[in-house]
């Protein structure tokens, strides 16, 4: 029987370690090339399913997919884009069925957070009503941390060693000036309805008084006034304030702080801004000087301090999930199990897509400190192994070295598709 093809895509926002795991999923299909057969990067995740622009990995060299273990970004490019429906008559659905048929595309391997483990779902079901075989294996990616049934999400170690780091260093900087000038400083990290990253801030002190002195959850509704009056507390008896605040703070009724009226393309609110209302409030309340940073694309896209944990995890389950197609699954994603805290010890398994896909993993209310601010010691043990270790990537010159991968398409074999 002929070989069947594979097709790797990246989906939603990327991270520092995303490209480690391509590297798992191409070098591990090739030392199995007498059951795989090619292995095509989709430009552009899903999107590039459907334009029928296709990569050829093996046009790569062994060097350059090496070196996708140290290389931030996407290197094969990634999308926000739903596939709507599960019905055959849907013509996106029919489209990607074509192109597989076209290319012979027999396994997929899709590796994104929540709403991409939706599509790898998706493409299960269509593959069982078209009678087309498919092995959709879903491979975990979200620095938000928040996807179900995984006890960590290969991205997130390394935004939450970023964090970490950038809030002990903010805090020196700020705490050294605070007598006659920034009184308040404030990091935004992302975080939708999930306060992982916010929560790995909290790694940053250790002892009373440490900073960050305030966590924002979106798992907390946000109290106008007790907020305040702890930064006022916080500032009459150490001198200043260090908040980590995530951008997925809301009130009470629901309500972000930082809506900033758009949607994406999956409907969820567009968030940005939490920082400045947080700064614009402390001003007019209290009248400290403040300033405030927004992490954004730099939290997840800082591989010079990569968590060595972070990468090993990225690599393990790209190579986990071509091992899960060679066995015959298919409708699952790969996860990681966390065997010990101490000595941290973990390995791969699979689980169900139906329980993955659409579910959010929020922070246990026992990871919070009692007051709502800061993380316990139960947290601590979570998070702590999670950015242990130091991935340095080469550098040259001065500046970190990445690849750039020569990304040859294939030849098209269907009509022109011009995507919804």
């Amino acid at each position: 029987m002929k070989r069947k093809n594979a097709v790797y895509a990246q989906s939603g926002g990327v991270t520092s370690v995303i490209n480690a795991t391509a590297c798992g999923v191409i070098q591990t299909a090739r030392k199995y090339s007498k059951m795989i057969g090619n292995v095509y990067g989709a430009k552009d995740g899903i999107v590039g399913i459907l334009r029928e622009e296709l990569i050829d990995t093996g046009k790569e060299s062994e060097d350059n997919i090496r070196a996708l273990k140290h290389t931030p970004g996407g290197a094969f490019g990634s999308c926000r884009f739903k596939i709507g429906s599960e019905d055959t008559s849907d013509p996106i659905a029919r489209r990607l069925f074509d192109v597989f048929e076209a290319h012979n595309i027999g396994h997929v391997f899709y590796n994104g957070g929540g709403d991409s483990q939706d599509t790898c779902k998706k493409i299960t079901a269509l593959s069982l009503k078209f009678d087309y075989p498919i092995q959709c294996i879903g491979i975990p990616k979200t620095v938000d941390n928040d996807l179900a049934q995984t006890d960590t999400c290969p991205g997130f170690g390394s935004v939450a060693k970023y964090v970490a780091v950038s809030t002990r260093e903010a805090a020196l900087d700020v705490q050294s000036m605070s007598e006659t000038s920034t009184k308040v400083f404030i990091l935004e990290v992302m975080g939708r309805h999930a306060g992982w990253i916010a929560a790995a801030g909290g790694l940053a002190g250790k002892g009373p008084g440490d900073p960050p002195h305030i966590i924002l959850f979106p798992e907390i509704p946000f109290d106008r006034e007790l907020f305040l009056r702890k930064v006022d507390l916080t500032v009459n008896s150490l001198g200043y304030c260090v908040i980590v605040a995530s951008e997925g703070a809301r009130y009470e009724n629901g309500e972000f702080l930082s809506d900033a009226g758009t949607k994406d393309a999956f409907g969820h609110v567009q968030l940005g801004g939490v920082g400045a209302t947080l700064s614009k409030l402390i001003a007019e309340e209290l009248g400290y000087k403040y300033h405030f940073a927004i992490a954004d694309y730099l939290q997840r896209s800082a591989r010079h301090i990569a968590s060595q944990t972070d990468l090993d995890q990225a690599f393990a389950v790209g190579e986990a999930a071509v091992i899960a197609a060679i066995e015959g699954q298919s409708g699952v994603m790969v996860t990681i199990r966390r065997i010990t805290d101490e000595p941290y010890r973990w390995t791969t398994r699979t689980t169900s897509i139906d329980k993955v896909a659409n579910q959010e993993r929020k922070v246990p209310r026992s990871y919070i400190s009692k007051n709502g601010f800061g993380i316990t010691a139960r947290a601590r043990r979570y998070l702590e192994p999670l950015i242990q270790g130091e991935a340095y990537p080469p550098y040259v010159e001065g500046l970190p070295s990445y690849v750039q991968l020569a990304c040859k398409l294939v030849e098209k074999r269907l009509p022109k598709y011009a995507t919804p």
